[in-house]
């Protein structure tokens, strides 16, 4: 068995910073919890697309054989609504999936997962993908995403507070602790036109265990964001 640690950071912040998008008078939001336990043919699948937020994710797993799984995702236009806690610190997100999963079986477990934090809607242009083909895997993953903000002045004056704290408009992370067999594939993008195309791609097959930190950030401010310290 291979181990392999694993942190990438990006952060780009001063003039050249994506603004927040502003946020909705009335907040959207969206809580899903799931547990399974058992043997048999199983799909399970989610795909979240909201502009306004410049949001575009999916995430899709299907297999036959032994699974255990416990999985929680909330999505919110408004970030104030949902806080999570990055290195010990609050940070306000508009989406959150945390998912533990362990599989066995003869038949491999086949998954797919994207974030996107589309340019075009007013995101950063981080991207990031991975897919997996696993006959045996043990997994903890973190993904999350943040984009806008209240709107000024904020109703509640902590709002304010916590988005200075962090000191970031837009987070895209994908954090993950995993032992399998099988192929594990990922690919991250930074792209702005004209000036910003960063690419990274990895692949892992055999019997492997990997630790990995990639998060994406931006601010408007020079200032640095204290939750991405690793």
């Amino acid at each position: 068995m291979i181990a392999i640690l694993f942190i990438a950071v990006f952060a780009m912040g001063g003039a050249a910073g994506t603004p927040a998008i502003s946020e909705e008078a009335q907040g959207e939001n969206f809580y899903n919890r799931v547990r399974a336990s058992g043997t048999g043919y199983f799909e399970v699948g989610s795909s979240v697309v909201d502009r306004r937020i410049g949001l575009e994710y999916s995430s899709f797993i299907y297999g036959d054989g032994r699974l255990e799984m416990d999985s929680r995702a909330a999505v919110s236009t408004s970030s104030t609504a949902l806080r999570g806690s990055l290195d010990g610190g609050p940070v306000p997100l508009n989406l959150v999936e945390d998912l533990k999963i362990s599989y066995s079986g003869e038949t491999p477990m086949v998954g797919t997962k994207s974030i996107h934090s589309r340019a075009f809607y007013g995101g950063i242009g981080a991207k990031v993908e991975e897919r997996f083909e696993v006959t045996d895997m043990e997994r903890v993953q973190t993904t999350y995403f943040a984009s806008s903000a209240p709107p000024s002045p904020s109703k509640d004056p902590a709002d304010t507070s916590v988005a200075r704290a962090v000191g970031t408009s837009h987070l895209v992370g994908m954090d993950v602790s995993t032992s399998f067999t099988g192929t594990w594939e990922s690919d991250y993008r930074w792209h702005k036109i004209f000036y910003k195309d960063m690419k990274e791609h990895q692949t892992f097959s055999g019997v492997f265990e990997v630790q990995r930190t990639l998060r994406f950030s931006e601010s408007p401010d020079s200032g640095p964001f204290k939750g991405l310290l690793p």
